[in-house]
Formats: C-alpha cells, structure tokens, sequence
C-alpha cells in the first residue's frame, strides 16, 4: 500500500502563494505581505515564512528589490522548447528511444529530490532510471522520481518501457497538467553504479540537471536527475549588454 506524504509547511506556504498569485489576489508588480504579515495571516513560524518566500524568489514567482521589498513577478516565463532537458525528459517514448530502461523501484531519496518533490528527508519514491545511448556509447543517465501517490493507476512502477512520454501518461492516468518546469544544473562526482552505466573513469564529474516539473500551483508531478558526463559538455550563451 502506498502512502500520501504531506509537503513541510514552507511548500504548503509556497503553493497557497503561487495559488493567489495566479488568481490574481497578489498581482505582478505589487508587494507581497511582510514576514510578519504572513506569520499572522497564516500562522505559521517566521523561519517558515522565510524559507517558502525564497523558494517562490528561487523559481522566478518572487524578487527581493532594494527599497521596495518583495515584488510579485508572476508565473515564471515559459523558455524556448528547443535544448531542453526537462522536455525531453517529459516526452521520451522509452520504448522507442535509443537506449534502455535499466531499472524501476522504490527507494529512499537524495535531500536535493526529496526537498524538489515536497518530501520529507528520507521519504521514499518510485524511481524510473533511463540510460540514453548514441551510437552505441552512453549519453545520458535519467532518473525519474514520482511521488508514491501519484503512481498509483499507472503503469510508472512496472519493468516494461513505456510506449508514451512520462507526461503523457501521467495526464492521461492521473488527469493531472503539468505547467511548469524548473532546471537548476550542479556539478558532482558519479556514484560506482552511475559512473558504470555512463563509462567513466574514475574521477570524472557529471552535471547533474534537476528537472522539476509542477502542476500550475507549484506542486511537483515529476523530479527527473539527468546526468551528463562533464568533460563531453559544452554550456554557451550569449546575451547583448545594455
């Protein structure tokens, strides 16, 4: 049997924020209520109120601007759908992908995913793992946690590759949407496993991509860990200055 686990309060905070900026309570361009405004309103402690006030200025919902406080900015922009890895991510067809699904269970997830779902540490989740390969060489190594509630109807828990993208599924089993995607990219040495489905030598780094994606009021459907061995990546932009 699976288990509903309820998100710490900060998120709860976070997601009633997001909820009132998308309804328009708290417009763009307008403050958000103090702290202690919001430790009063909804009862909660000020650390609380702190820390899902920097969650919401993290992904792009808040900004802090000196002299006038917190600003609302809104729902995050929608990038460009080209060279992403949350999407390709969202919509791989497993079963027709080159490469393999290499294993499906239930484990105690890292603080980074478990923090990214709204999970208590040492929470449990169901992990898909996806080893992307080009030409015969591994690429990438996806790992896909779902909430164990969310799972439940569908087909995310069993052995076989799915015929349909993770969001597609998801939405059709689930009657979810998905909204919104946040990517934040960090760099960190391979465990044995992980190092030993990408071919690495011993120390060489990946980048890990923390791909999350949520539902319109912030809470996250899907948490998907790619990595990319480092030293065969490039990361290049280029912006105009004012």
């Amino acid at each position: 049997m699976a288990y509903e686990v309820e998100a710490p309060k900060y998120v709860r905070l976070a997601q009633t924020i997001q909820r009132r900026i998308e309804d328009g309570t708290y417009p763009p361009g307008t403050r958000v209520p103090s702290e202690n405004q919001l430790v009063q309103a909804f009862g909660m402690s000020r650390p609380t109120v702190v820390r899902a006030l920097e969650l919401l200025k993290r992904d792009g919902w808040l900004e802090s601007r000196q002299g006038y406080g917190t600003i609302v900015r809104g729902r995050p922009a929608v990038v460009e759908e080209k060279d992403r890895r949350g999407l390709e991510a969202l919509a791989r067809d497993e079963s027709r992908s080159p490469g393999r699904l290499v294993d499906v269970g239930e484990e105690v997830v890292s603080a980074r995913v478990a923090s990214a779902l709204g999970l208590p540490k040492n929470a449990k989740a169901v992990r898909r793992r996806f080893l992307v390969e080009e030409d015969g060489e591994a690429v990438e190594l996806v790992s896909s946690y779902f909430p164990a509630g969310l799972v439940e109807g569908t087909d995310l828990a069993g052995d076989d590759a799915l015929t349909v993208g993770l969001r597609e599924h998801l939405e059709a089993r689930k009657k979810v949407r998905f909204d919104h995607v946040t990517e934040r990219v960090s760099a960190r040495l391979p465990d044995v496993t992980e190092a030993e489905l990408l071919g690495l030598p011993e120390g060489v780094p990946v980048l890990s991509v923390l791909v999350v994606a949520c539902d319109a009021s912030g809470q996250a459907l899907q948490v998907s860990d790619v990595l990319l061995p480092a030293d065969r990546q490039e990361l290049e932009d280029t912006y105009r200055l004012n």
